[in-house]
């Protein structure tokens, strides 16, 4: 049976070709919401988008763009996502995040 509860989704937006000390940015954003004991993370690899520059980057194969977009999805209680989001000033030089209220739907099995 579903149960129901408030919280915040946080997402950033980067690059796929965005790296922190030698490694893909969202591996080291997503490592770092699991050590800190956040309950769910989601990489989406976007095929079309631009960011602050206006240069559109793209997966079309004429284009061969080598930076497409992604964002990286953490959903949580509002307290440990307020908790985390000082730790992207560490790992993000360019790019943008948002914070939106939401309601968790959480599906489990019921005991028995």
């Amino acid at each position: 049976m579903p149960s129901a509860s408030r919280g915040l989704k946080l997402t950033i937006f980067a690059r796929d070709d965005d790296v922190w000390n030698h490694r893909p940015l969202y591996y080291e954003i997503v490592r770092r919401a699991r050590e800190s004991g956040l309950s769910r993370a989601l990489v989406l690899r976007g095929i079309e988008g631009y960011g602050a520059d206006g240069i559109v980057h793209t997966s079309r194969l004429l284009s061969l763009s080598h930076s497409l977009p992604l964002a990286v999805v953490i959903v949580d209680t509002e307290d440990r996502i307020r908790r985390f989001v000082p730790q992207l000033s560490e790992l993000v030089e360019e790019g943008m995040a948002t914070l939106e209220e939401v309601e968790i739907i959480t599906y489990a099995p019921a005991p028995g």
